[in-house]
């Protein structure tokens, strides 16, 4: 029985990304593309995602959305979005503000309860296998903060502490938390001294220094200068690429996550308009920056 493969993306004639599979029978493609590591796959374009299905055998999504609502009283925060985040990509939601992107991120994060439709992370229910999806996740929220009195260095032990008893395990994640933040020698003084972009350069390594499968981060770069800006999208590229991590995040600023995502849904009102990568949408629409596609898909121009 013969492999059923989609390929996202162009490889007929394509040497470069024909090379990343093995020729089996019947003119179809095994999946040798898995066995690459996260920086091998973004560096080739044309072969950036495969479901691969048939004798049992699927490529299953991170995060795999269908018709998630959810309503506090009368308001409906999220009217009915569905949407895949694929394994070892950076996902952006964006979307104005009270667009329902936070509540899309919790929903997933087993935070809130949907009011219909189903989330799955890595094929574990949100609802009925809450506990299995907790220990594949980091969460990250907009306005997460650290223990004032703490160092940096004791926060990240503390942080630690909650996932390893192991000593040389504690260490090694420690290390690894600091080195992500770049704080260098102001990780041995108190949080309370830290400005907003160091306290969110802390918490992005605190969401990734256990090298979760799935991390969600609410607006990692809320509120920071252009520099903290910069240093904690280059942060999160880099571990996607170094570590095969999967990002699921949110934004309102529709600029930097041109630079920053794989794909983006544009979320407006609870609902999907707009899914793709960045480029792709920009052609869409004919113009020169997500904003602008937003403002188109909506209706604004």
């Amino acid at each position: 029985m013969s492999y059923l493969i989609q390929v996202y993306g162009e490889t007929e004639g394509n040497k470069e990304a024909e090379e990343r599979f093995e020729h089996v029978g019947n003119g179809d493609y095994s999946l040798s593309f898995l066995s690459l590591n996260s920086a091998q796959r973004h560096a080739n374009k044309h072969v950036r995602s495969v479901l691969f299905a048939n004798r049992g055998l699927s490529m299953e999504f991170a995060v795999e959305a269908k018709n998630v609502v959810k309503d506090f009283g009368e308001i409906r925060a999220l009217d009915g979005p569905s949407f895949n985040v694929r394994q070892g990509e950076i996902y952006g939601l964006i979307g104005p503000n009270g667009a329902g992107k936070t509540t899309a991120l919790r929903v997933t994060s087993t935070l809130l309860l949907p009011t219909s439709g189903t989330v799955k992370v890595f094929g574990r229910d949100v609802v009925d296998e809450a506990l299995e999806v907790r220990r594949l996740i980091s969460y990250l929220p907009e306005e997460a903060g650290a223990y004032k009195n703490l160092s940096g260095h004791e926060y990240l032990e503390f942080m630690t502490k909650f996932t390893t008893r192991n000593k040389e395990n504690l260490k090694e994640t420690v290390a690894i938390a600091a080195k992500i933040s770049g704080l260098e020698e102001r990780l041995r003084d108190k949080v309370k001294t830290y400005s907003k972009g160091m306290k969110r350069r802390l918490l992005v390594a605190r969401a990734l220094m256990t090298k979760p499968k799935l991390a969600v981060l609410d607006e990692p770069t809320s509120g920071l200068d252009v520099l903290h800006s910069v240093h904690v999208r280059r942060i999160i590229k880099q571990y996607v690429e170094k570590q095969g991590v999967t990002v699921f995040l949110s934004s309102h600023n529709m600029l930097e996550v041109e630079h920053l995502c794989d794909r983006v849904a544009l979320i407006n009102k609870g609902k999907i308009v707009a899914e793709d990568s960045p480029a792709a949408l920009k052609k869409k629409a004919n113009v020169s920056n997500l904003e602008e596609v937003f403002a188109k898909v909506v209706g604004l121009v």
